[in-house]
């Protein structure tokens, strides 16, 4: 045994471990096994039963509201097992002050996740609080909404079954995430050249309506990841990174993230893959795994994801995470999620044909440009292997028809060729 997130280890009784019930009750539960050193090694208690009442006394007495708990003593090892359940009358606090478990470690929250327990304790999210601008307007929701819904008229009426509107006549907060004077963190773009010390393109999307910010961003996507192929008569539209997996991951990230920081969605760009970090972890009561798996959702901002589903831009279920995958079913490379305490990242890289090569190969295909071509002296320095080896390699690709060549002698050029 180890501790963690939701185990703590307590050789003896002290009031330290009342901020610990504060986090577990306060964050998905957990259990503080007493008689147990930080090994993980049962070193048992006297009067065991004594001092479970101890511990009951000091929990009731000390944390306000008192939390769901339980006791039970491990006759075989005189070791008390506290469990505590996540509690729904948030926050509950020790000596005034709400703590987390911050891996094996309990911490105090800070300012914004105490106002997010105070909230989740009263059953209410960030976006349904008054928006402290009351003088807003919604050309772009309206245009969108009357173009996908056929709506004949956009008014209050329409808002108030949006939940943006309240019948005293008050927007909210989602209101004005959604209005076209977008009055909180928007979308930041940036495309980086050979290293993020090179910015080739920058691009902040703020200070309107979300909506129109997910139309810039996808705007600039298709500027720099999207070209039309010419063959003969025929043009191709080539996107070398699926627009539908970006296009849902920069909804995902706006739907799910946290609104109640001052922090906007970061969108990186790269030659061989676009990251997008959303601010904010997971939704209490949903793990790492069930995300990953795409078999369960909660909603943390549900009257936001109500408009985009009306809307179109994200799935009711969800199946963002399901689809992301899909859109690279194809591909030999494949989209990467890394969930952090405060962030969620999608990383969408280059889509590849499986076409079979060694790594050497794939690594010499995949540093060829399928427009520029390219000398092998440039290639090589991108390499670790010597020219004799790199020129072998080259053979190989263009006798499969991977590569073409143009020029001759010390002119001769490569390109990726059409698989």
């Amino acid at each position: 045994m180890r501790e963690g997130k939701t185990l703590e280890f307590k050789e003896d009784i002290s009031n330290s471990f009342l901020k610990t019930v504060s986090a577990f009750a306060n964050y998905g539960g957990g259990s503080i096994l007493f008689g147990v050193s930080d090994e993980g090694e049962a070193v048992g208690l006297d009067d065991p039963l004594g001092k479970c009442l101890d511990i009951e006394n000091k929990i009731n007495d000390c944390l306000y509201p008192r939390p769901e708990y339980s006791l039970e003593v491990r006759e075989a090892d005189s070791v008390i097992d506290l469990k505590v359940e996540a509690g729904r009358f948030k926050p509950y606090l020790y000596e005034s002050k709400a703590y987390k478990r911050s891996d094996s470690s309990t911490v105090e929250v800070d300012a914004v996740e105490l106002t997010r327990l105070v909230l989740e304790g009263r059953n209410i999210d960030f976006e349904q609080l008054p928006a402290d601008n009351q003088n807003l307007s919604f050309g772009h929701l309206g245009n969108a909404m009357r173009e996908k819904l056929r709506l004949e008229a956009f008014d209050d009426d329409v808002l108030k079954v949006l939940g943006l509107l309240s019948v005293e006549g008050r927007y909210n907060n989602a209101a004005t995430i959604l209005a076209d004077e977008g009055g909180l963190p928007g979308i930041d773009i940036a495309r980086f050249g050979e290293s993020i010390n090179v910015v080739l393109r920058r691009v902040t999307s703020e200070g309107k309506s979300v909506l129109a910010e997910l139309d810039e961003a996808v705007q600039v996507f298709e500027d720099l990841y999207c070209y039309e192929e010419v063959s003969g008569t025929t043009r191709r539209l080539v996107e070398t990174v699926p627009k539908e997996a970006y296009r849902e991951a920069v909804a995902n990230a706006i739907v799910h993230r946290t609104w109640d920081v001052a922090a906007r969605i970061r969108v990186s760009m790269f030659d061989d893959r676009i990251e997008v970090v959303s601010p904010g972890g997971l939704p209490a009561g949903i793990s790492e795994e069930e995300y990953l798996s795409g078999m369960i959702s909660i909603r943390r901002n549900p009257i936001l994801a109500n408009v985009f589903y009306r809307l179109g831009l994200v799935e009711a279920f969800g199946t963002g995470i399901l689809r992301i995958k899909a859109a690279y079913a194809q591909s030999a490379s494949k989209p990467r999620f890394s969930i952090r305490e405060n962030s969620i990242a999608v990383t969408l890289p280059v889509l590849k044909a499986d076409l079979g090569l060694s790594p050497d190969q794939q690594l010499v295909y995949d540093l060829l440009s399928p427009v520029r071509p390219m000398a092998s002296g440039e290639l090589h320095a991108r390499v670790n292997f010597s020219r004799s080896k790199l020129g072998g390699i080259l053979k190989e690709l263009v006798a499969a028809g991977l590569v073409t060549t143009s020029g001759a002698g010390r002119g001769l050029k490569y390109r990726q060729g059409q698989p």
